[in-house]
């Protein structure tokens, strides 16, 4: 059977949109069906999986957590761009071809929480999770789990993204700690000793001030952002560069600098977002790029509203990495 839908998938017709659709369908019955019948390509292949989404403004980053028994693993990631006109079929086919490229069974997925800025792609998405993967979606909204106090003068207002990221650093780093988030704008979260989201600071993103340059100028170029290797440019393009890079490297350490003043000086920074690594190695002040930060906060998030209840075994695990958190 397997070998005569092979060749079925190869006949159609791809040179239109009806061949397409109908070589897709068939290459996704093919290939559960040789999950079925010749066993995973990988040992996690078709373990319990939990599927996190981070949706931005400029980008949507995916991921894929083993979450078989006390498993934490990411076993895959991507950013996509974040479409706001893309209809749910399309996002479900971009989605399901993902997941075929990491060798990921889309029947695997038991769970889905999803972190939003963009209220207008809420609906998309919720539809995507219940069509193609029949499961539906956990928001990251408020009266959800987070286990972080809020302590903004109107909670609502605070983006779920930033509480989520706030999350991640405190059960990873500990408190105080400082997280800057390098999206279409840059944020800046404090959280407490105790594990208390305390507020902020938001700021234009560095790839809003490039596009600036370029719009509002009659002959300024569009350019790459990077780091120069000097700071007096002997062109345009160089110029441009230094003064992205640089004067945006003196916006981030003179607000780290008035935030840690605030907050004491044991207080963790860590970056996080598309441009995390470019400013964070020239930082003062910044400890740590964490890449992946927000997916395992809505990792976290999703086990505090979803998870069983904790064995014996998991409340010794946890007491001993407090342990550990409390002697470093």
């Amino acid at each position: 059977m397997l070998i005569d839908e092979e060749r079925y998938c190869h006949a159609s017709d791809l040179h239109d949109s009806t061949g397409y659709n109908e070589w897709f369908r068939c290459f996704l019955r093919y290939r559960e069906r040789a999950y079925r019948e010749l066993g995973p390509v990988k040992q996690w292949i078709n373990e319990p999986m939990l599927l996190v989404l981070d949706v931005g403004n400029t980008n949507t980053v995916l991921g894929v957590f083993a979450v078989d028994g006390r498993s934490r693993e990411l076993v895959a990631h991507w950013r996509v761009a974040t479409i706001q006109t893309q209809t749910v079929d399309e996002y479900g086919v971009l989605f399901r071809n993902l997941f075929a490229m990491a060798d990921i069974n889309v029947a695997a997925i038991k769970g889905i929480i999803i972190s939003s800025v963009v209220p207008p792609m809420d609906s998309v998405l919720r539809e995507v999770c219940e069509r193609y993967f029949h499961t539906k979606p956990l928001f990251v909204e408020p009266g959800v789990k987070t286990g972080m106090p809020v302590q903004y003068d109107n909670p609502a207002e605070v983006g779920a993204d930033r509480v989520v990221n706030g999350v991640a650093a405190f059960e990873k780093y500990g408190g105080p700690c400082i997280v800057v988030d390098f999206g279409t704008a840059t944020t800046f979260d404090a959280i407490s000793a105790k594990g208390e989201y305390l507020g902020g600071v938001i700021t234009p993103g560095i790839g809003i001030s490039a596009d600036a340059l370029f719009e509002r100028t009659a002959r300024l170029p569009r350019v790459d952002i990077r780091k120069p290797p000097r700071v007096i440019g002997t062109n345009t393009v160089g110029s441009m560069q230094s003064g992205l890079y640089y004067g945006y490297l003196g916006l981030v350490d003179l607000i780290l600098e008035r935030m840690l003043a605030e907050l004491g000086p044991e207080t963790k920074v860590v970056a996080t977002g598309g441009l995390a690594s470019l400013i964070g190695q020239g930082s003062k002040y910044i400890n740590a790029v964490d890449d992946l930060l927000t997916l395992e906060g809505l990792r976290i998030i999703w086990d505090r509203n979803v998870r069983k209840p904790k064995t014996a075994e998991d409340a010794e695990d946890a007491e001993k990495q407090k342990q550990v958190k409390a002697r470093s």
